[in-house]
């Protein structure tokens, strides 16, 4: 799948793109305790999406890396279309082909309060 193809409300998203930008890490407060999530831009020849890590996950990735997305999910925050990960889905970053499965340290927006880290 495409960027350009993304839709609000879409499951089991497969993606393939490469990291134009890293998000800040921020601590966030979620039904399971304090988490750390940044949000990453990804682009591929038919545009740009951020693409939201959880946890360990962050870490995994930096400006230049191809990754593929797979179980991925679409939702809208503040009108623009972000990529999650999800329980059960997983991230692959750059040639070595490491998967990593989100699983227990990915949480839907929906579930968290942020708080700014001074």
């Amino acid at each position: 799948m495409k960027i350009s193809d993304l839709k609000e409300g879409q499951n089991n998203v497969e993606l393939q793109a490469k990291v134009a930008q890293k998000g800040e890490v921020r601590q966030v407060q979620t039904r399971f305790g304090p988490r750390e999530v940044a949000d990453d831009v990804i682009e591929d020849e038919t545009g740009q999406v951020k693409l939201t890590l959880w946890g360990d996950d962050i870490k995994k990735t930096k400006i230049g890396d191809t990754v593929t997305i797979a179980g991925g999910y679409v939702k809208a925050w503040q009108g623009d279309l972000q990529v999650g990960i999800g329980r059960n889905g997983s991230i692959t970053v750059g040639a070595d082909g490491a998967a990593a499965d989100a699983g227990a340290d990915a949480a839907p927006a929906e579930e968290v309060e942020e708080t700014k880290v001074e």
